[in-house]
């Protein structure tokens, strides 16, 4: 086994190694990092090719129970690759559910802490949305790019409900800049055929080509190396060689899945490591409409409705973030003359991180999914917002309203090692620190203490800028 010293070592090349690393360098100087990645560096050309993201297949990444598919990209970018470039903001309440309505918990940072960091991120990722946003998710900073064209129905909506529906915030382009296409609404955003959507390859080659950062490709990181409360390093794998390397900061930011397989297999445990793995609960609605054609819209899905997100119905059911498709995704209506007359939807409701609900390793360390099923408070969350469809759309003239069913996974993956001030009851602390492990830090969605409606990205993103600031300041 060969050994290697640095500064830093980051394990995982996703939103939250990168950003974190992004800023890092940014107020560093003269430092040595490692960057090791699972995968391999596949440019979006060459996935666009062979029509996936991820360097490995899944299925010898991790082991499932439960009969529920979670899914994520092993490469270089990470989640940057495979996302289809949503950017919500997480709403204020949403980091104090216990104070506000009694459930869940609050997280130990406030959206205040973070809103000069989602500016960042949003300025990083070249973000597109409507400043009218701002309404129920305070800004400090105008988008950096106007929002996309809206669809006919989205018109209406966005003009009869100005305080809950919105465009989209995405990061996806509406128009071109020095360095990405407008979007072409093709809805082939996992691999965006016209480099519209913001990816490591056109946001972050800066950070990954850095002097003073070491690139290891293909490298499994088996287990971080400590003595007592001191991180002291990684050992990874490349095919049957192991390789050490030294380092006085680690970053740990594989995913929600990969990330507590680490700890465990590295023997740093808390009773909550790998516990509460959960993402939000997702049905395809489709509402069927008399007389007003739809898909006219500039991108993949056009509008937002928070209609059903926030509210004292809290208390007992889970927030709902109705997503406004532009797309025939449930297929083109078969009546003549009536074919656009439909409006596509998912809803995304909230769930609760369940200790049933968990990631464990094999004996031969390989990680394992444990998944019982969504919480009640997920399940009456979505019963919530389809017993207000009816009201949430009544500026459209909709006949009829159908479920598609389930979805089987919306990719993001949280919680497993939330943050929090009580080591019995979370893994790391407001910054991302680990409670034992002091100069162990984990970035990316499985420190959520919650598990909120919205995609996460961009709350990963602006906690990764904020942890590194902590970190240099």
């Amino acid at each position: 086994m060969t050994q290697r010293d640095y500064d830093v070592i980051v394990v995982g090349s996703g939103f939250g190694s990168l950003f974190f690393l992004k800023r890092f360098l940014a107020r560093s100087g003269n430092v040595r990092v490692a960057l090791v990645e699972w995968g391999a560096d596949r440019s979006p050309d060459e996935q666009t090719r062979d029509n996936s993201n991820s360097s490995r297949s899944l299925d010898q990444c991790h082991d499932e129970v439960g009969g529920k598919s979670w899914d994520y990209t092993v490469g270089l970018g990470g989640g940057t690759n495979c996302w289809w470039g949503q950017t919500p903001r997480f709403l204020p309440n949403d980091f104090r559910m216990r104070s506000t309505y009694g459930v869940l918990e609050d997280w130990p940072v406030q959206y205040d802490d973070l809103e000069p960091y989602y500016c960042d991120a949003e300025a990083i990722m070249q973000v597109a949305g409507a400043q009218a946003i701002e309404h129920i998710m305070p800004r400090s900073q105008p988008f950096p790019l106007p929002p996309h064209r809206l669809s006919t129905p989205d018109r209406i909506m966005a003009e009869a409900c100005p305080e809950a529906f919105f465009p989209v915030s995405t990061a996806r382009a509406s128009q071109a800049t020095a360095n990405r296409n407008a979007c072409c609404a093709r809805v082939a955003c996992s691999f965006c055929p016209v480099n519209a959507k913001f990816n490591a390859y056109n946001g972050m080659m800066d950070v990954i080509r850095d002097p003073r950062v070491d690139l290891f490709l293909n490298a499994e990181v088996r287990r971080i190396e400590h003595r007592g409360s001191v991180a002291t390093g990684v050992v990874f794998r490349q095919g049957t060689r192991e390789e050490q390397l030294k380092a006085d900061l680690v970053v740990l930011g594989a995913n929600a899945i990969q990330s507590p397989a680490i700890l465990l297999r590295s023997d740093i445990q808390l009773p909550k490591t790998g516990r509460g793995l959960c993402e939000q609960l997702a049905y395809g609605v489709e509402l069927k409409l008399e007389n007003v054609d739809n898909f006219d819209g500039g991108t993949y899905t056009t509008g937002w409705h928070f209609g059903a997100y926030d509210g004292e119905h809290r208390k007992h059911a889970g927030a709902t973030l109705i997503q406004v498709e532009n797309h025939a995704k449930f297929g083109l209506r078969s009546e003549y003359g009536r074919w656009r007359h439909s409006l596509p939807l998912i809803l995304n409701t909230e769930d609760i991180p369940q200790d049933q609900n968990r990631v464990t390793v094999t004996e031969a360390g390989k990680a394992r999914v444990e998944f019982d099923d969504y919480s009640n408070y997920a399940k009456a969350g979505f019963e919530h917002a389809m017993s207000k469809m009816e009201q949430l759309f009544s500026a459209l003239p909709v006949e009829d309203i159908v479920v598609h069913g389930q979805r089987e996974t919306e990719h993001h993956l949280e919680c497993s090692l939330r943050m929090g001030t009580d080591p019995k009851a979370s893994v790391v602390d407001h910054i991302g620190l680990h409670h034992t492990v002091r100069n162990l830090l984990v970035v990316g969605s499985s420190v959520f203490p919650t598990c909120p409606p919205a995609n996460p990205s961009l709350t990963i993103a602006a906690m990764s800028l904020r942890a590194a600031d902590q970190l240099t300041s």
